[in-house]
């Protein structure tokens, strides 16, 4: 029995993270993003400030792996190709550049990008951009930087793609089979650099399990709510994350 009650205090956290991951990605399937935004926080005291990203990394495996597989018939793959393009490289690039930062300067830079991913997300959408095929290969390539040292990256994403004319289920397929081809790299290149613990891939591998069904339970959704009913509900989740890790990072 004391066995059992020493475990207990561990577990709690563990289970709050997989709770919150199966939630964040039902709203993730909604919208396109919002997992990788709200998770961190809940996250960075489970593994550590300075594997947040690289164990969202394995976990967001499982995610967008769900949302590939269930909306696999909507990937546009003319978009898919033009935002890997330079996006895979810069996914990598931004990677190592992560490995090389203090736990102190992962809070505050994870803390700051949460932050402005609120009002960025309302500037993105109301700047109704449109880009060229070239614009966009470009774009892919700034945002692979971005989401190789960040999580909660695939606001960008989401906002390119729709500038793009992609919209629906095409724009949640397309969006998750990117992120999950960026996600492989960011695995393989954390893994080699010694970045992941087996104990943080561990629980990438139980929180990202958890996000799994979400996919399917946002697809059943996606057809029965009204667009954006989730937004404020996602943004207050974000911004009190947000101040968690600037505090961590001061």
């Amino acid at each position: 029995m004391a066995d059992v009650m020493t475990i207990l205090p561990d577990l709690a956290p563990l289970a709050l993270a997989c709770l919150v991951a199966f939630l964040a990605s039902v709203l993730g399937g909604l919208s396109g993003f919002g997992t990788g935004l709200v998770l961190p926080a809940f996250l960075a005291p489970l593994v550590g400030v300075g594997a947040v990203v690289p164990v969202m990394a394995v976990a967001m495996l499982f995610n967008n792996g769900g949302r590939v597989f269930a909306f696999w018939r909507d990937i546009e793959w003319t978009h898919l190709r033009r935002m890997l393009w330079l996006g895979l490289p810069g996914c990598v690039a931004g990677a190592y550049g992560y490995t090389l930062l203090s736990s102190d300067a992962i809070a505050l830079g994870l803390g700051v990008f949460l932050l402005a991913s609120v009002p960025l997300r309302r500037a993105l959408r109301a700047a109704n951009l449109r880009f060229s095929p070239a614009l966009q290969v470009v774009a892919g390539g700034g945002f692979g930087f971005v989401n190789g040292g960040m999580s909660g990256a695939g606001i960008l994403l989401i906002s390119f793609l729709m500038a793009a004319d992609l919209a629906g289920s095409a724009l949640i397929a397309t969006d998750a089979l990117i992120s999950f081809i960026m996600g492989v790299a960011k695995v393989a290149l954390f893994g080699s650099l010694a970045a992941l613990s087996a104990s943080q891939v561990s629980i990438g591998l139980v929180v990202g399990v958890c996000t799994a069904p979400g996919a399917f339970v946002a697809r059943w959704l996606l057809r029965r709510i009204p667009a954006g009913l989730h937004a404020w509900i996602m943004e207050a989740v974000v911004m009190l994350g947000a101040v968690s890790l600037l505090r961590q990072g001061f």
